[in-house]
Order: C-alpha cells, then sequence, then structure tokens
C-alpha cells in the first residue's frame, strides 16, 4: 500500500451563491520507511491481478472549467499532494529482507503476515532514527554527522591494500594454506627436500595468476569509478548555479537537474519545470524497467528557489536503507510540516525525461544512496561437483598419509636394523669427522628421524593433492562461459540480448539440472499483452474480427493540426464498435461508456506523444509500469476513448472526438491485500464517480448483490470461459459518489494521508470503505502468447527427464489453459487439483490424493507388464494446488506429505502462490531430495525463488532486471533453456568431471613413481627425477591439456544432443564422476605408475646409469603416459588439441634438455648420456605399451558388451550417414531416481 499526503488543497469561504473549486488530490503508494529493504514479496506487475501502480497524483489546484462543486462548509485553506511508489505493504506473505534470509529462518506460509506489514507502519522518523538535512546549507547539515561525500567506490582493493586482502582472499581455500604449509617446511634445514624456490614455485604461480585476474578486474572498476566521479552537476552556490564535480557535491545541497541528464544522488524534489511540480524519470539503471515514472514536488516549495533570497527548510529522513520503493521524511518549510514519500524522491541512475529541469535537495550521497546500497555482485555458489569433489580430495589426503607413514615406519625399521651401520654407511654416514672431535652428522635421535621422514615424505609427494585442479577449474570455466555466451541460438533478436553467464563456478550443474520451477508470465509467455475480449453489462463481445475499412488505420484525434493516433493496433469488435460510436441506444452506449472510460481512467498510464514519418500524424505511446494497464488503454482508445493527456491533478480524454476533462481527486494503489484499485474523478457533468478495476476474487466481493444479479452471474460465466482460453482476467466496477459520501471519504482520506504513525494500514482502510457497494460494469480478457518455442522445449526437458513445476500468481484456470498450450499438460495426465481453506481439509486432500496417486501407479504398473502400455511403469498425474492451500502446508507437518505426493506426479502446477510461497516450494524439494534445482523467472517477485534455487536463471523480459540480477545466468528466452541444459550443461559436466579425475590420475601417476623410488633408496626421500621436475610437472608439462581439452572437447554433437534429450540423463546418472570411476582410476594409476617405474629400473639393473639419468627417464615417460592417456578419450580432434597435446610432450623433453645443460643444477648433461642408447627409447616404447594396453583392453570390452547412452550415440554419428541416422531409435536407459536425503 502506498502514502498519500495532503499539502495544498485550497478551500475558501465562499458566498452562498457560489460553489467550491476542489482540486485534484491524488494518491499514490505508500511504502513505509520502515518496511524492510529490497522486499522479496514485490508483487509482479503483471500477475492475474495486474499491479496498478500510480503516476497521476494531484499537487496543485487546476484551472477546470468543469469544476466539481461541492458547498463545503468551512475556512481552512489547504492543499492536497500524494506520493506515489511501486511497491506495496501489506502483501499476503510475509515480507522479508535478503538480510533477513540469512539471520533467521525463513516462514514461507502467509499467516500473520497482515500483523506484521502494519505493525511496521507504525513507527515514526524521530530524533533519534533520523537524519537532518538543512537545506541549501551543507555546513550545518554536515556539522552534526558528517555524512557521506558523493564519491563512489566499487573497486575491491587500493595500491597499499591490494597484496594483503588479495592473499588474504585467496588463502579462504584450504588447498592454498596445505601447499603454503608444506613451503614453509621446505625452508626448514631439516626438512629441505627441494630447492627452497622451486618449492615455492607451484603455489606463486597459482597465486600469481589469480591475483593478475583479479588486478585486472579492479583497475577497470577504478577506471568506470574515475568516470562516473568526474562528471558534473548544476549546485546551487551563494544563490548561482554552478558545475561541481559529482564528488563533490554534498548533503544538502541543491542541485538542478536538465532534461535527460542522469541524477547524481538520492534527492528530495522541490520544483520542476512542469507548472504542476510533476517530473518523469527513467528508473532504467536501477531496476532495468524503461517505463517512465511520475514523481512530484510539493506546491510549497514550487516557487522557493528563485535565487534572490536564501532557501531555508529542514527535512528529517530515515537513515539510509536498501529499499528502492521506500522512503518516509517530513518536510518543515515555512512552519508548516509536510509529510514526504517516494513519489518525491529521485534516486542516483535515474534520467530525467519528457521535463525541462528539476530541482532538488540531496539528501543520500555516495556509499549511501540507495542505488550503491543495493549494488552487488553476482551471487556466489558452489558446484555440487566441486563438493563431490572435497570427497576424493580428503581420500586423496588420507591417502598422502599412508603413503609417508609407510615410508616413515619403513625408515625406521631400516634405521633400528642398521643402527651399528651408521656411523660410515655409505650416502648415510652418522659421525662427522671434519672436526677435532667427532659428532654427530645431521642426525637425531631415532624417533625424531621417523617424524621428520614423514614431513619430508610430506614434502617430496605433496603434489598428490593436485593444486593446479583448482586454476585449471576456473581457467576451464572462463573459457565455457565464452562459448554460452557466443552461443547465436542463445541469441535474442527480439531485445538484442544475448546470453549472459553472471556466475562462472557452476557452470557444470548446468548437466545435472533435476527440477525446473518456473514462473509463467513474462518467463514462458511474451508479458506482451492484447486486449482480446470483453464482457459488458453481461454481454461477451469475442473481439478479433475485421473491423470496417474506415478503421483499418485505428482510431485518431485531431489535436492543433496534427492527427494523434495509438503506437499499438488492437484489433476491435464491429459490434462493439458501433456501440462505442452509436447513442441511439441510450442505455447499451452508457454501460459502453463508463466501461471504456474507467478503462482510460483507472489507471497509472502516461500518454507521451512522439513523432512519426509523416509530419502530421503523431504517435501516442502510452507508458505504464504494468503491461496490462497498456493493453487496456490502448484497447479503450481503439474503442474512441483516447486517453490525451496527463497531469498530477487531471487527465484528458477524448470520448468519439470530444475532449473531456477529468479531475483526479484520488487514486488508491492497488494492493495484494485488496487486489483491486480505485479512481476518484470529478466529470464534466459535476459528479464525482469511483472506478474500480481488480482480481475477480476481489471486486465481486464489493458488488451491490441486490442490483443486476444477472449481469453479475453473466459477467461470472464469461471470466471462466476467459480463463478457460487462457486470457488474463479483470473485472470493472463504478459508483457515484453523493456529496456527503465525498465529504466523508475526503476527511478520512485527508487523516490517513497526514498520519505520520500507521499511514499504510489507515489508507488501506479509507480504499476498502470507498470501494464498496458497486456496480458491475464488465470484465475483460487479456491474451499473454507463449512465448516462442515453449512447448517443444518443455517437451524436450521432460524427455529429458527433468521434472517442471510452474508456480505462478494466475487464476487456476488461466494456468490450466496455459498449461495444455504448452504442453505442461496433456490430455492423458490424471489431474489431482488441492484447493483447500484449512489444515484440517489440505491433509484430508492430501491423504486422497496419496491414495489416487497410488492406484494411478498400481494399475499404470499392471498395464505395462500385460503390455498394455509403454513406458517406466510411473503414471502420468499432475497435481494442481493453489497459494490458499499452500498458506496451511508449508512450514507445517503437511510439507512432506506434499513433498511425497509431488514427487510421484510428473507435473506440478501453483497457483495463485505469493513470491515468497515460490521460495518455500524450492526449499522444500532441495531438504528433501539431492537432486539440483533451477528456478527460472523474469520479475521482482521471482527473485526469492531463484536465489533458493541450486542454479538461478533471469529472463531479459519486460519486467525489468530485479531477477536477472539476482540470477547465476540470463536470457532472452525460455526456449534457451534446451539448449543451456541439453547441450551445454551437458558438455560442462562431462568435462568438469573428466577433467577433475584426470587430473587426480595425473598426480597420482608421478607420485606413486617418487613412492616406489623411496621403496629402494633406503626410504631417505631422496629423489631420482630432480626439483624442477617435480614442480614444474603439474604446472607446466601437464597442465595446458587439461584445460583445452577442458574446453573444447565436446562427446556428442548440438544435433545429437538436441534430438536425443534422453541423453541429459547422464548427469542424473553421475557417470561423468562418481565413486567407481575415482576409484577405477587410481587402480589404473596403481598399474601405471608401476609399469612406468619398474619396467626402467629393471631394464637398468646393474649398470652404471647414475639417478639423475634414470629419474629424466621417469619425467619423459609420466609426461608421455599421461598425455597418451588423455589422447585415448579425446573424442573431437582439433588443431588446439593436437597442439596442447603433442606441444605438451615436446615441451617437457625441451625443459628437460635445458635443465640437464645447466652446470649448476644436479644431474647436469644427464638425459644426454640416457638419451643416446637405443634401450631409452625402447623402455619409453616398452612402458607406454604395458602401461596402456590394459586400460585400452577393458575399454574395448566395456564399451562393446556394455555401452551406455553416450557411447551408443557415438558410435550411431560415427558410423551411421545423416539419413540413416535420422532414421534410427535408440533406446535409452531408465532414468532412476537419486536417494531422498
Amino acid at each position: 500500500m502506498h502514502s498519500a499526503i495532503f499539502d495544498a488543497f485550497d478551500l475558501g469561504i465562499m458566498a452562498s451563491s457560489q460553489h467550491l473549486s476542489i482540486p485534484s488530490p491524488g494518491i499514490a503508494n505508500i511504502q513505509d520507511s520502515d518496511a524492510p529493504p529490497v522486499s522479496s514479496e514485490i508483487e509482479k506487475s503483471s500477475s492475474s491481478e495486474p499491479e496498478m501502480n500510480s503516476g497521476t497524483d494531484s499537487k496543485s489546484p487546476v484551472e477546470n472549467p468543469s469544476n466539481i462543486e461541492f458547498p463545503l462548509g468551512t475556512s481552512s485553506r489547504r492543499s492536497i499532494s500524494s506520493i506515489q511508489s511501486k511497491a506495496s505493504a501489506g502483501n499476503s506473505t510475509k515480507e522479508v529482507t535478503f538480510g533477513d534470509l540469512l539471520s533467521k529462518p525463513v516462514q514461507y506460509g502467509s499467516l500473520g503476515a497482515e500483523s506484521e506489514v502494519l505493525s511496521s507502519s507504525q513507527k515514526e522518523v524521530n530524533e533519534e532514527d533520523a537524519r537532518l538535512i538543512y537545506i541549501d546549507d551543507p555546513g550545518k547539515t554536515n556539522e552534526r554527522f558528517e555524512f557521506a561525500g558523493n564519491s563512489i567506490r566499487t573497486s575491491k582493493y587500493s595500491i597499499f591494500t591490494f597484496l594483503p586482502r588479495n592473499l588474504y582472499e585467496q588463502f579462504h581455500r584450504v588447498a592454498y594454506i596445505y601447499f603454503l604449509v608444506i613451503a614453509v617446511l621446505n625452508q626448514l634445514p631439516q626438512l629441505a627436500v627441494f630447492g627452497r624456490g622451486a618449492s615455492i614455485l607451484p603455489l606463486a604461480i597459482v597465486l600469481l595468476v589469480t591475483a593478475i585476474k583479479d588486478a585486472y578486474e579492479d583497475y577497470r572498476r577504478h577506471r568506470s569509478d574515475r568516470v562516473e566521479n568526474n562528471r558534473s552537476a548544476s549546485v546551487l552556490v551563494n544563490g548561482q548555479f554552478q558545475q561541481k564535480r559529482w564528488k563533490h557535491i554534498q548533503v544538502g545541497e541543491i542541485i538542478k537537474i536538465h532534461a535527460n541528464e542522469t541524477i547524481p544522488c538520492d534527492m528530495v524534489l522541490l520544483s520542476t519545470s512542469d507548472p504542476t511540480g510533476v517530473a518523469y524519470v527513467q528508473t532504467i539503471n536501477l531496476d532495468g524497467e524503461s517505463n517512465l515514472k511520475t514523481r512530484y514536488a510539493k506546491q510549497e516549495t514550487l516557487s522557493k528557489i528563485t535565487g534572490k533570497e536564501k532557501f531555508s527548510g529542514l527535512i528529517k529522513c530515515e537513515k539510509p536503507n536498501r529499499n528502492i520503493y521506500g522512503f518516509h521524511a517530513n518536510m518543515e518549510i515555512d512552519g508548516k510540516r509536510l509529510s514526504l514519500g517516494p513519489s518525491n524522491i529521485i534516486l542516483r541512475g535515474c534520467e530525467l525525461k519528457n521535463t525541462a529541469w528539476t530541482h532538488g535537495v540531496a539528501v543520500y550521497a555516495g556509499r549511501e544512496t540507495k542505488a550503491m546500497l543495493n549494488s552487488s555482485g553476482a551471487p556466489s555458489k558452489r558446484s555440487r561437483l566441486e563438493t563431490r569433489m572435497n570427497y576424493e580430495i580428503i581420500t586423496l589426503s588420507l591417502f598422502l598419509v599412508a603413503l609417508c607413514t609407510v615410508v616413515s615406519v619403513c625408515a625406521g625399521v631400516w634405521l633400528r636394523r642398521h643402527r651399528n651401520e651408521l656411523d660410515d654407511i655409505v650416502f648415510y654416514r652418522k659421525q662427522d669427522y671434519s672436526g677435532n672431535e667427532m659428532g654427530d652428522y645431521n642426525y637425531y635421535s631415532w624417533g625424531m628421524e621417523i617424524f621428520l621422514t614423514f614431513l619430508m615424505a610430506v614434502i617430496v609427494f605433496q603434489i598428490m593433492i593436485p593444486i593446479s585442479l583448482y586454476i585449471s577449474m576456473e581457467l576451464v570455466r572462463v573459457g565455457q562461459a565464452y562459448f554460452m555466451v557466443h552461443d547465436t541460438q542463445m541469441y535474442d533478436e527480439a531485445s538484442d540480448s544475448r546470453f549472459q553467464c553472471r556466475a562462472l563456478n557452476i557452470n557444470e550443474d548446468l548437466g545435472q539440472i533435476k527440477y525446473v520451477f518456473s514462473d509463467k508470465t513474462g518467463t514462458l509467455t511474451e508479458n506482451k499483452m492484447e486486449f482480446q475480449r470483453a464482457s459488458i453489462w453481461g454481454v461477451d463481445y469475442c473481439g478479433g474480427k475485421t473491423a470496417s475499412e474506415d478503421q483499418k488505420d485505428g482510431y485518431s484525434v485531431q489535436v492543433d493540426g496534427n492527427t494523434l493516433r495509438p503506437k499499438r493496433r488492437v484489433k476491435v469488435d464491429p459490434e462493439l464498435l458501433r456501440l462505442s460510436r452509436s447513442r441511439k441506444d441510450a442505455r447499451e452506449y452508457n454501460h459502453v461508456h463508463d466501461f471504456f472510460l474507467a478503462l482510460a481512467a483507472c489507471n497509472t498510464v502516461v500518454p507521451l506523444v512522439v513523432g512519426t514519418s509523416d509530419p502530421h500524424v503523431k504517435s501516442v505511446d502510452y507508458q505504464g509500469e504494468s503491461p496490462d494497464e497498456q493493453a487496456l488503454v490502448y484497447a479503450a482508445a481503439a474503442y474512441g476513448f483516447m486517453l490525451i493527456e496527463r497531469t498530477s491533478g487531471y487527465i484528458v480524454i477524448d470520448v468519439q472526438g470530444d475532449r473531456q476533462r477529468f479531475n483526479v481527486l484520488g487514486l488508491h494503489e492497488f494492493d495484494s491485500d485488496r487486489k483491486r484499485m480505485s479512481v476518484i474523478v470529478g466529470c464534466p457533468d459535476k459528479t464525482v464517480k469511483v472506478f474500480v478495476k481488480g482480481a475477480d476474487t476481489s471486486m465481486f466481493s464489493v458488488m451491490d448483490g441486490s442490483l443486476n444479479v444477472g449481469v453479475i452471474r453473466a459477467t461470472e460465466s464469461h471470466l471462466h470461459t476467459y480463463s478457460s482460453l487462457g486470457l488474463r482476467t479483470l473485472v470493472v466496477g463504478m459508483k457515484e459518489l453523493s456529496t456527503a459520501e465525498f465529504e466523508q471519504w475526503h476527511s478520512s482520506f485527508e487523516a490517513a494521508s497526514t498520519a505520520l504513525i500507521g499511514r499504510a494500514a489507515l489508507l488501506q482502510k479509507v480504499a476498502s470503505n470507498v470501494e464498496n457497494k458497486l456496480c458491475i460494469l464488465g470484465a475483460s480478457g487479456i491474451e499473454d502468447k507463449l512465448q516462442q518455442g515453449v512447448p517443444e522445449a518443455i517437451e524436450s526437458l521432460r524427455t529429458a527427464g527433468i521434472k517442471i513445476w510452474v508456480l505462478t500468481g494466475d487464476k487456476q484456470e488461466t494456468a490450466i489453459s496455459i498449461g495444455y498450450s504448452s504442453k505442461l499438460l496433456t490430455g492423458q495426465m490424471t489431474q489431482i487439483i488441492i484447493n483447500s481453506n484449512s489444515r484440517e481439509s489440505c491433509r484430508k486432500s492430501l491423504v486422497d490424493a496419496m491414495a489416487m496417486c497410488e492406484k494411478l501407479v498400481t494399475v499404470s504398473g499392471t498395464n505395462n507388464n500385460t503390455g498394455g502400455t509403454s513406458g517406466a511403469g510411473s503414471a502420468l498425474i499432475a497435481l494442481i494446488i493453489d497459494g490458499t492451500s499452500l498458506v496451511y502446508i508449508l512450514d507445517s507437518e503437511l510439507e512432506e506429505m506434499l513433498f511425497q505426493l509431488a514427487s510421484r506426479c510428473s507435473v506440478v502446477l501453483c497457483c495463485r502462490v505469493a513470491p515468497l510461497q515460490k521460495a518455500g516450494i524450492v526449499a522444500l524439494v532441495k531438504k528433501r531430495t539431492a537432486d539440483m534445482t533451477l528456478a527460472i523467472g523474469d520479475g521482482a517477485n521471482d527473485v526469492s525463488m531463484i536465489q533458493t534455487a541450486d542454479v538461478g536463471v533471469g529472463i531479459s523480459g519486460q519486467e525489468g532486471r530485479q531477477a536477472v540480477m539476482a540470477s547465476d545466468f540470463a536470457m532472452g528466452q525460455f526456449r534457451f533453456l534446451v539448449p543451456l541444459l541439453l547441450v551445454h550443461g551437458h558438455w560442462n559436466y562431462q568435462r568438469m568431471g573428466y577433467m577433475i579425475l584426470y587430473n587426480f590420475y595425473r598426480n597420482a601417476v608421478f607420485v606413486l613413481i617418487l613412492f616406489w623410488y623411496v621403496l629402494f633408496a633406503c626410504f631417505t626421500l631422496t629423489t631420482a627425477i630432480t626439483e624442477w621436475s617435480s614442480v614444474l610437472y603439474s604446472v607446466i608439462y601437464t597442465s595446458v591439456p587439461t584445460i583445452v581439452v577442458g574446453i573444447l572437447d565436446k562427446d556428442l554433437s548440438r544435433r545429437t544432443l538436441l534430438k536425443c534429450p534422453q541423453l541429459y540423463g547422464a548427469g542424473h546418472r553421475q557417470e561423468c564422476y562418481n565413486k567407481k570411476l575415482f576409484w577405477l582410476t587410481m587402480i589404473d594409476t596403481l598399474w601405471q605408475s608401476s609399469a612406468a617405474f619398474f619396467i626402467p629400473l629393471g631394464a637398468y639393473w646393474g649398470s652404471t646409469i647414475d639417478g639423475s639419468s634414470l629419474g629424466d627417464l621417469w619425467t619423459l615417460v609420466a609426461v608421455i603416459l599421461v598425455n597418451l592417456h588423455l589422447a585415448m578419450d579425446v573424442i573431437r580432434w582439433n588443431w588446439i588439441s593436437h597442439a596442447a597435446i603433442w606441444g605438451s610432450i615436446i615441451a617437457t623433453f625441451v625443459c628437460v634438455i635445458v635443465i640437464d645443460a645447466l652446470p649448476i643444477l644436479p644431474g647436469y648433461w644427464a638425459i644426454f648420456h640416457v638419451a643416446k642408447t637405443w634401450l631409452f627409447w625402447l623402455c619409453l616404447l616398452a612402458i607406454v605399451v604395458t602401461a596402456l594396453i590394459p586400460r585400452f583392453v577393458i575399454k574395448v570390452l566395456y564399451q562393446y558388451y556394455t555401452p551406455c547412452d553416450i557411447q551408443i550415440a557415438r558410435e550411431a554419428e560415427k558410423f551411421r550417414s545423416q539419413g540413416e541416422f535420422e532414421a534410427v531409435e535408440i533406446e535409452m536407459n531408465q532414468i532412476l531416481d537419486p536417494p531422498r536425503r
């Protein structure tokens, strides 16, 4: 609900022969300052009861030739003003902030919400909690507390803080701390296995690469901040406006903004170029919405800024908060105390449109502006694959400890057995004869030697935990994101928007999605409303017929020699068009007149006149925050009721060529409790009427049931028909106010609007009092067409084994109709519908539904076993449940019953659900299953759902960018979900799963070669492989091929993956990464390392070859082995893959030669000694064949006898021509549900 504040309602003492000219008080939205910021309960503007946000409020008396005449006996001189906001307080579900979601358990039901919301509006801006702004006196304003300057900083680091802070952030990874400890231990003389520089190099490289990436990103933020802070604005200084950089603007200063300029800070409007104090702003930089919004200046401040005398006044406002839709403040000026609200403030980042200039006073600056308080990066999530990888990391850590324990224990045994020989034994001389007296040479006690050996073993075997894996995963994800962003099949031409990857660390999760939770309006549908049908006074006008020839260009009016024509064409019903023009049948004409007059007047749409190619023809573009309102206004214009002008106090409507002016006396905003909006207008015939429109559930309860019973029943029948056709419905009603009724409303309205405590609740009560005993006018049916490709997309996703739940605020009939047209529901499905209004009835409905479900599954299974049907043995069941039932089910013991029922259903359709209930349904599944969830939506009311799911996808639609800004991925159309999941998701999961296992294998092979050598070197931890080769092995020698294959390899083509959606089941079955694969990989690693070590050992046993030469052989063997292993698994070869794999082998040879050619390093010239013999090359060949033949044979046998779906499809691609492949039917494995949590 939204506040309305009276400020300048002039009531003069009139002579008895005179009548009072009542200006146009308006009311707009109120959201109290104490309402939680950035509420997740903001209702979507295109729900089935569309939000009708205020855009016109009275600000000043307006000269009106058709004044409303009421003799009022009062001598007070006052004026009325109002404010507007977008969000409504008093939602039917509990409001929580993003912070609340983290600090306390979220209640997803909606009971008790009203009391919470109303209590939040009982607070008052007091001295302790308020900030005081002295207008045009920044010195005094900042005297008590120095408020934030207007300089902003989005960068994370400075020159001095970059190094410590970046290192601090990087060492949040436990693996980095592990390698740091290893490097530190290696610096100790007793444990110095490697050179001190060599031991630090791997960690230093990883840290350096990440630091360079972070530094570049932060440099771009610094550059952006400089540009922003150095922009200039006109600031009032000593009575004159002077240019001032944004960063120097202070709270309390008066700023002048010209048309098309950006607002530099949050400022309260003082005056505008419009005499009524109205200004139009575009908030696209703030919330992504391109429609214009109206803001207002107070009447008392319109003429204050003249430059001749100093402006003085005091604003007492709330402390800075993130709520961009709420503002609560008071202004004291000339002894008056005025209330300020959301429509009196314009926020940083907005642009001034259709207004020559505005004056405002800065109230929040810099980091305290609402835009900056809401600025946050992409959400941080960890992929499921990376989480599971931690278990394998722990296993490898335990394996490392086991290896080190074996070595240390064996070393202890060896020392005990040779304790009498230690003084002079070769390579282990205990006695030091260099001095005059003999002493122990680098020898400690037996126990300490065992402990030191253990620590040295940890240093030698450190790469068992692959440090390069983390940086490799980041680089691979960047590469995958690049190809997703540049995928032309996910580019939306209509909105000129590419796919956006906002969270790089969960790319592979896209290949394991089991549940998709989707909004309907704007996600499955276009959210571009078209007026289709109207029910007026019980008569259904179906529309869609061809209009007469004279209407082929639509309705138009002549204004100042120019022709004004609505920008959008609307199909008209010929009979209804005739009635709207003909006044012969006065009764029918009056009904049609009032109906379309209500559509044209009861809204917040702003008409903008734009030019066309014809200089004498102008186009009227209706700007509104709700697509529904725009469609209704365009429909009214098509039938000859054309909205021409809207100001803060009146509207002008051309009624069949007759321009009529209506004073807007008040406007009660739409809110989720009332589910309707109303406008009180003074008509040219000196009457006052209330026009109301809203949802049928709320409208029929306020109709006068004693009048026109037949019309009401006929309208209800038509509404059912419209809903069945998938149309969005609204009911329209009106009543004429008598003098007494108007006075009563007016006094209550004034009292509520000026109240500082409980203003929201009072205004809601005033609205409910005037919206009663209405006369029904009719109903409208608006079509929201499905997006292109939605039915095909849903069918593909369901074939892939993904369960789709649609969560919508629409009526049940509308949602079911859309379900059929989108192929979500089919004629073969059995529908289970739960509409209950108490907990006990919900319990009974769930029990009955479970029984029916079990029966259907049993019958279906019997039919399958007897050959009656084909399938997996599960019945096709659709569960349809409404939001009222969810109130009693969520956060109660009935949750488990609902989950058990829903898990047996193919489709779940939730109707009339509130935003937080959407999040509750997602949480219901996440808490009870290990399956991956994805939520997709396009509006602010989808934010909670998107952030609750494992993967959140935002649609760049008609409702702003709130969903996009809260999402992990963003795209333009729902159908792009198919290539995103079935193609990129599958590829990403397959690549990442293989890359992780390969990294484990690659490092373990090298560690085990070192381990085998230690067993033959008296457990002394000396290594034949040079320290530099050990360090460079995982960082340089073998890292590039892994990254290239992780980015470019494709197990199947896009065409195959799209043609056979069942292939997506590989992610559900975790075929690419699981414990079985891990242990098979480790067994293969054990075999390959044994072959790599023992073959050269046997070949050179008894020879004079030195250890360094054997070390070079083992280094080269390990690199060749792991690269050939990788080459065996590459599916799609390209020149980059060839260059990476074979180039890596060549680069290793070069590096080994260079290292051995340096006299300062151990092993000088070793490679040249060993490589000149034929035995060296024979060993290389023997090792490769011996190590890889078992793997090759097992792969062939496994793929031949027990192939998986991926392998079958790959063979079909390889050996069949395209024409044959088209006709091949591949029977896929059944997708089984993973175990419940």
